[in-house]
């Protein structure tokens, strides 16, 4: 029986001979459904329409769906000693994708924000012979393929290595979660952040929203409490969820300031 793919956020739903009736994260305000309507792909004829490419993006090698497909994000791949960590999915997977992964020294973990960017986790995982998917337990409601090898974490923060810590944030969803990579930007820190805070079209700044597509702004409470996850941490450059979207260096301070600018914008 086929695995079914969302086509308009991309996640990937249990082997059915039908596909399922809704998208329960589509169904959700802060996505939509598909103007045509629910519409589905199964996994053979989401590989047909599209293929995986990869490239340099700022210093790591990222992987992204050519044509776009569903919210359009690309796959980090953090390079470790023992591995890469992949932040943030994708809905499909491929030979030659798995190929690269392995010439950079396979993959040891993924971990994801949050729910827009689940793709494919199973897939991936299990093209690395099972290894740990790590999504923050406060979004076990919307996980749409159970599978044993994600890891439902707990708190406020998990380490992945010694150079590696999710850090749970919330905002655009009760679990959302940023990665601090210590080493990151050659020994200066980095952040990757997906849309939990979006790097803007500046590249200079950043924003908060609880829906982008539906444009529901983020509360000011919500934006406080990111600032206070993300104030320990140290780090000069941010990457964000799309190919290009980077701060490429005076990240902390532009957060900082972006918070300020957001929270002046919202204010009565």
């Amino acid at each position: 029986m086929p695995f079914w793919t969302c086509e308009q956020c991309g996640a990937q739903f249990p082997e059915n001979a039908a596909p399922p009736p809704s998208c329960l994260i589509c169904e959700d305000e802060r996505q939509f459904v598909n103007w045509k309507g629910q519409a589905w792909l199964t996994r053979e004829e989401l590989a047909k329409r599209h293929k995986l490419v990869w490239r340099d993006d700022l210093g790591i090698s990222g992987i992204g769906v050519e044509p776009g497909f569903a919210i359009g994000q690309r796959a980090l791949l953090v390079p470790e000693p023992d591995g890469v960590v992949m932040w943030d999915c994708l809905p499909l997977v491929s030979s030659e994708a798995v190929d690269h992964v392995r010439s950079l020294g396979g993959l040891k973990a993924i971990a994801i924000s949050h729910p827009h960017y689940y793709g494919a986790v199973a897939d991936w995982s299990e093209a690395f012979g099972g290894v740990p998917v790590y999504l923050h337990g406060d979004d076990r409601q919307w996980i749409t393929r159970p599978h044993p090898a994600i890891v439902r974490w707990s708190g406020e923060s998990h380490r992945i290595s010694d150079d590696i810590v999710l850090v749970r944030t919330g905002g655009h969803f009760a679990g959302g979660t940023i990665m601090h990579w210590r080493t990151g930007a050659d020994g200066r820190g980095a952040l990757l952040t997906g849309d939990v805070a979006m790097v803007a079209m500046d590249r200079r700044s950043l924003s908060f929203m609880y829906s982008y597509p539906n444009y529901i702004p983020m509360n000011a409470a919500s934006v406080r409490r990111i600032a206070g996850a993300v104030e320990p941490l140290a780090f000069d450059r941010i990457y964000g969820a799309w190919w290009g979207r980077n701060i490429a260096a005076g990240a902390k301070a532009a957060f900082d300031a972006s918070v300020r600018r957001y929270l002046a914008a919202i204010s009565d």
